[in-house]
């Protein structure tokens, strides 16, 4: 009787067991997910973020970047101290010995040898003399123990000019000769003039040049000491070109501007070496320099007659010529302003012009 009671019930049990939809299984103690909170954090996923460094970018010659630097020449960033030879270099081929072409790649490999390097040794010599504190650690005949240093002072300067001609073939000839260690023989200049115009500066104007030897001048016996030398392009026994005196000239104009050089301080090497020396030579034209400031000349149609008491040795004297030897300072002072007669003795046509050059001093 019971079982036909209960039947029915397990048959209604029976239908909600074998539905379509199974049950979620729930976590007693979390919320339903209608009253959880949205979450802000990122999904996790397989591996956990990590920071990405990246190379900077290296330049290369061909895309611009290069995990490898290119090297650097750290040479090339220091000064470097070099020699262009003349642009006149490379337009003489010609390799004939005693060419111009010839002394140019002489003077190139000299320079780049020991020239320069000579030149700046020389210099740094100087510097070190100059700047040495005075005191009596260098001078004996300084007695105070202490040094009181002087504000108004100046490096000094040249006050002549002294001209010379090469008696050489060529100025890269007389390059290659000042670019070139001779123990015995020093002999430089300041500046050379070419044939051509072309003006080469190979000391600086307030260094002293081994270019007048042992000349005289008035009282000066040490004029390599106060003045600058000037080599002019020529052999001794021919003219001089009109394009070398007009570029002679422009560089007197600089050197007389810049120093103050007065007009009467322009001079031959035969006047502060008489009998030794010939240069600049008779062909050299004082009288076109002397019109444009450099040197003294005479009028030649209005030459003033000397007094009877005319002393033609003391004016040779107070112009400045050694007259230790009278008949070489005579010849020299011809060599200069005769230039056709350079003989050692005074004519009447001598003395006028002599008289005409003394009033100028």
């Amino acid at each position: 009787m019971f079982i036909k009671k209960a039947l029915p019930a397990l048959a209604l049990l029976a239908c909600c067991a074998c539905g379509s939809k199974i049950p979620q299984k729930t976590n007693v103690l979390s919320k339903p997910p209608s009253q959880q909170k949205k979450s802000t954090t990122k999904p996790v996923t397989d591996k956990p973020e990590q920071t990405v460094f990246t190379k900077p970018e290296q330049k290369t010659r061909d895309n611009k970047t290069n995990d490898k630097p290119e090297p650097t020449n750290v040479e090339a960033e220091r000064p470097q101290i070099t020699y262009t030879p003349p642009a006149s270099f490379n337009a003489l081929p010609e390799m004939e010995y005693g060419s111009r072409s010839f002394y140019l790649n002489k003077v190139d490999s000299l320079q780049k040898a020991y020239s320069v390097s000579d030149y700046n040794k020389n210099i740094q010599t100087i510097i070190n003399q100059i700047t040495e504190i005075p005191g009596k650690k260098k001078n004996p005949a300084v007695t105070a123990d202490s040094w009181y240093a002087a504000i108004d002072f100046n490096i000094r300067k040249p006050h002549f000019v002294v001209l010379h001609h090469t008696a050489q073939t060529s100025a890269e000839q007389t390059l290659f000769t000042f670019s070139l260690r001779r123990p015995g023989r020093e002999s430089s200049s300041h500046y050379v003039v070419g044939r051509d115009g072309s003006v080469y500066q190979m000391l600086n104007d307030y260094v002293r040049s081994y270019h007048a030897g042992l000349g005289k001048w008035g009282s000066i016996t040490d004029m390599n000491s106060c003045s600058i030398g000037i080599e002019i392009d020529n052999n001794g026994s021919e003219p001089f070109s009109d394009e070398q005196i007009k570029a002679l000239l422009k560089l007197l104009e600089v050197l007389k501007n810049k120093y103050g050089i007065p007009q009467a301080n322009f001079i031959g090497h035969s006047d502060v070496a008489p009998g030794r020396k010939s240069d600049p030579s008779k062909y050299f034209p004082w009288k076109r320099l002397a019109d444009a400031g450099f040197g003294y000349w005479y009028d030649s149609y209005n030459l003033p007659t000397p007094p009877a008491d005319f002393n033609a040795i003391m004016a040779l004297r107070a112009i400045g010529y050694d007259t230790r030897d009278v008949s070489k300072a005579i010849g020299a002072f011809k060599l200069h302003y005769i230039q056709n007669d350079t003989s050692s003795s005074l004519t009447d046509y001598d003395k006028k012009v002599l008289y005409s050059i003394y009033r100028k001093y």
